[in-house]
């Protein structure tokens, strides 16, 4: 999936009109039970399921990558099939989202682990 319009909108105003924008103090991973679209929809709720912090590689070739674990422990019962990035641990703005490679299917309780280097953002 490509940046959401919000991102994209920022992004074109800071290249083309050198005008800036509140940038987050931290990026957040969310996860999705469907493709979440222009607004982060369908964000897994329940268990002990939140955000996490991510902190991004410097980018290579139009490609960057999370520079550590990330963990959702004690997740609901849910099959995630989306992630996402935002500019909050709660609300905020909606960056980008993408499918996975595979669906991971949880059981109450399970725990969710993106290894270091497996959340890549492509721009293209």
């Amino acid at each position: 999936m490509p940046f959401t319009t919000v991102t994209a909108n920022k992004l074109i105003t800071k290249l083309l009109r050198n005008t800036d924008f509140t940038h987050p103090t931290a990026v957040y991973v969310s996860l999705h039970t469907a493709d979440p679209a222009q607004n982060g929809a369908s964000e897994v709720s329940g268990g002990s399921y939140a955000r996490k912090v991510c902190a991004f590689n410097v980018a290579s070739n139009k490609v960057t990558a999370n520079t550590s674990d990330i963990e959702f422990a004690n997740m609901p019962a849910t099959t995630v099939t989306h992630i996402g990035l935002w500019g909050a641990s709660t609300g905020g703005d909606f960056w980008w989202g993408g499918s996975l490679t595979t669906s991971k299917t949880l059981t109450s309780g399970d725990t969710l682990k993106i290894p270091t280097g497996d959340l890549d953002v492509t721009l293209t």
